[in-house]
């Protein structure tokens, strides 16, 4: 996908497939990173990547092949690139010879199903952000029948708490099984956990969650904790449009960008 020509120190190294966003704020601040031979330790300068030649620890900085993966996350698996105590990452499910890739929002311990992982940070950011309005589809079993009443608070939208609300794009009862109710859910929002609180709002648990659509993009024939690549019309369906070239951007786009950091929240939906 072709990107604007100048960026930030950071973006370059996660965009050369380096490592996360926070992770080469961390290296430029530690002083392993060169930019045309010269220490560079502010993550916010401007280069263009195409003629500045960028080193890490001396070794020049290319850019990466772009991966773009769609991974069945089992449940009990963490999306977070390591854990403390020991508990399975998705990175445990993956090929060792991928480069770094990092999860397209997050699917919580207790959740299964889709998720999306790529080294392509413009890619990833235009998925989670809200204003892409991109679909995310969640199979619910609830821990009681659910009635049309409580289905029509819900598709009304439900308070969460903290001054935050849930607006669904739908909500359908698939079927009713024994003493439980299965829900067919869908989001266009990123609010942490979204799905959970929503049912917790109007006095139901969730038993089992699994996120089986995103975009285009479904869980057909892959087997749980397996993945595949996405194919290139997913990415194109799913990624932002073609972009030109923006003018650089002075210290009042720099300011703006470091506000929008501060603001920035994690990506929830389960």
């Amino acid at each position: 996908m072709e990107s604007k020509r100048e960026m930030t120190l950071d973006r370059v190294l996660s965009r050369f497939g380096f490592a996360s966003r926070s992770a080469a704020c961390a290296a430029i601040r530690a002083g392993r990173v060169k930019v045309n031979g010269r220490a560079a330790r502010d993550p916010d300068a401007w280069l263009d990547p195409r003629v500045d030649a960028v080193h890490l620890d001396g070794n020049r900085l290319r850019p990466a092949h772009r991966v773009y993966l769609l991974f069945n996350k089992p449940k009990g698996v963490i999306t977070s690139h390591g854990d403390p105590g020991g508990r399975r990452t998705v990175y445990d499910c993956l090929d060792e010879s991928l480069p770094w890739v990092s999860p397209v929002g997050r699917l919580d311990k207790d959740s299964s199903g889709l998720i999306l992982l790529t080294n392509d940070t413009d890619f990833a950011d235009f998925v989670r952000s809200p204003a892409s309005r991109v679909p995310k589809t969640y199979l619910v079993k609830a821990s009681a029948l659910v009635d049309d009443e409580t289905i029509s608070r819900m598709r009304a939208g439900v308070e969460l708490g903290r001054g935050e609300r849930a607006r669904p794009e739908s909500v359908a009862r698939i079927e009713d099984r024994g003493k439980y109710s299965w829900l067919e859910i869908v989001l266009t929002e990123g609010k942490n956990r979204e799905v959970r609180r929503m049912l917790e709002a109007v006095g139901l648990v969730v038993l089992k969650l699994v996120r089986t659509r995103i975009g285009p993009c479904t869980l057909e024939g892959l087997p749980t904790g397996r993945w595949r690549d996405l194919s290139a019309r997913e990415v194109a369906l799913l990624g932002p449009p073609p972009q030109e070239a923006a003018p650089r951007k002075g210290r009042r786009g720099r300011d703006r960008r470091r506000e929008r950091r501060e603001k920035r929240r994690p990506e929830g939906g389960d």
